[in-house]
């Protein structure tokens, strides 16, 4: 129960908690001080917060990972992030909280809110955007009470112009351009009709009773297999499915060059090696060199055969000296960052899949070792999800730091993929991953269903019942026995988790479709 107010003490001030929320249990009466922290890195080792502190870290990787952002302060209580994108010449909306981007009506439209002041805080100025956030200029002007509209002008360029006094002139001018042009475009997208058809869906994030209070919640009051409040998601994988295929040729060499599973394991954990090195040096400057001291001979026979590899994690190899090779950067070290974690996973379960093997030859070359023509750059759409942390897209992502997480989908939920460009595949084989922790969560049993007209009809692909996964982190493979149908749409209807009694939760760490190849 909330308490009020507390006092901060000196070593939350340290960080910037000016404010400390008190709650008392309902069962034990014992106080929790919740100080909100302002300072990101104080954030990253608490792992406690709501959307200004998800905000805050999240600009704060924003920024270290090269891009122009800066906090979005909405006066009716949210805050979120905008980065700079070069490609679109324009600021795009990014709110952490709700895994949405470049919607900027969400809270308006979605949530219902009642917008008076949005407000942008950078390094180089402070900028009313409220415009870029509402259809409903007339109504939001009547609710700017706080002072006169150019008033507020004043106060905003004096804070701006006291911000960039120490600028060189070259950085003012680029800055003035861009200044005006995000003027035009935000009078010129204020007049523009809303589309009816688009619908943006209530707050996702924070206790039910909690929005409903708010007025946040929306007008979706369920999900169900015809309706969610979860907005459709675009997957961003197609490095995931890059790297599964990279690795074929690298199995193939191995099949014809290593003596036994033993050495070509030992050449995968050189590999890793390798690979750790890179992911431990700067990520703008990532760099390491492949010498005789550090691998065996048949690893630097076998280094063409990671080229593809070395493509799908954007990294190159180029010749050093004394015959060594280095490894470094090729293109954008963001491509690389998300790559990365992929790769660790992707090699884990290839060695786990070698040590299996009775023998390593032509006939063992065959899934699952290898992860062929994997289905990337869907569209997803769920019964439900955890904000931030359990998105839908999580089970798509190719890593084991994130999962889907369904709230209420213990006793059934679903989640349907949407091929790109409505692609028609023929679902050959799919594999599910058990998530990190929570076993009483794991699906038990589902149904597989294929689309051949984007999900208004489905028929029935696969059924399984009473699986159980025996640890975290393990993935199961599955064919799909009713083949020869193309489809473009997917949907698993997972049916009953392993304890539903003990639990109101479905989750599942990962889920890997896979098409016949052609």
């Amino acid at each position: 129960m909330n308490q009020g107010m507390g006092v901060a003490n000196p070593s939350e001030l340290l960080y910037g908690a000016s404010r400390v929320e008190l709650y008392r249990c309902k069962s034990c009466s014992s106080i929790t001080r919740f100080p909100r922290y302002n300072d990101p890195m104080k954030l990253l080792q608490t792992r406690k917060g709501r959307c200004g502190e998800w905000a805050n870290c999240f600009t704060l990787y924003c920024r270290a990972f090269g891009y122009e952002s800066r906090l979005i302060l909405d006066f009716t209580d949210h805050v979120w992030t905008e980065c700079f994108s070069p490609c679109l010449g324009r600021w795009m909306h990014l709110d952490p909280c709700e895994g949405i981007y470049d919607n900027p009506l969400l809270y308006e439209k979605g949530w219902g809110k009642k917008l008076n002041y949005v407000i942008a805080i950078a390094r180089d100025g402070v900028y009313d955007v409220t415009k870029r956030y509402t259809r409903k200029w007339h109504e939001v002007l009547s609710r700017r009470v706080m002072t006169t509209e150019p008033a507020l002008r004043i106060i905003i360029s004096d804070i701006t112009r006291e911000q960039r006094k120490n600028f060189d002139s070259e950085m003012l001018v680029k800055l003035d351009e861009r200044d005006k042009s995000e003027v035009d475009e935000i009078e010129r997208n204020l007049f523009s009709k809303d589309d009816p058809s688009i619908s943006l869906p209530g707050r996702q994030s924070g206790d039910k009773e909690w929005r409903i209070s708010r007025s946040e919640f929306g007008s979706d009051e369920h999900c169900s297999l015809s309706s969610s409040s979860c907005p459709v998601r675009k997957c961003v994988d197609e490095h995931v499915t890059k790297i599964y295929n990279a690795f074929r040729s690298v199995v193939y060499q191995l099949a014809e060059q290593a003596s036994d599973i033993s050495t070509a394991t030992e050449v995968l954990e050189m590999l890793r090696r390798i690979l750790i090195s890179l992911k431990n040096s700067p990520f703008r400057t990532r760099r390491t060199t492949i010498d005789s001291a550090s691998t065996n001979s048949l690893f630097r026979r076998m280094l063409p055969s990671f080229g593809q590899l070395f493509d799908a994690l954007s990294l190159k190899c180029k010749s050093g000296v004394d015959g060594a090779s280095d490894i470094c950067i090729a293109s954008e070290p963001v491509k690389t960052s998300v790559a990365l974690p992929v790769v660790f996973h992707a090699l884990d379960d290839l060695v786990n899949n070698l040590t299996g093997c009775k023998k390593l030859n032509e006939e063992s070359l065959s899934w699952p070792l290898l992860k062929l023509n994997r289905i990337c750059s869907g569209f997803v759409l769920a019964s439900g999800e955890e904000l931030p942390f359990g998105i839908a897209t999580s089970a798509f992502d190719g890593t084991r730091v994130s999962k889907w997480e369904e709230p209420n989908g213990a006793t059934g939920c679903w989640i349907i993929y949407k091929v790109l460009d409505n692609r028609m595949h023929e679902l050959v084989a799919y594999e599910l991953m058990s998530a990190n922790d929570a076993p009483e969560r794991d699906p038990m049993d589902w149904i597989v269903e294929g689309s051949g007209n984007g999900g208004s009809s489905w028929q029935i692909l696969d059924k399984q019942s009473a699986q159980k996964f025996e640890k975290r982190f393990q993935r199961k493979t599955y064919s799909v026995k009713s083949q020869s149908f193309l489809a473009n749409a997917f949907r698993f209807r997972f049916v009953a988790v392993r304890d539903a009694k003990a639990t109101s939760r479905f989750q599942i760490g990962s889920i890997d479709l896979y098409a016949r190849t052609a």
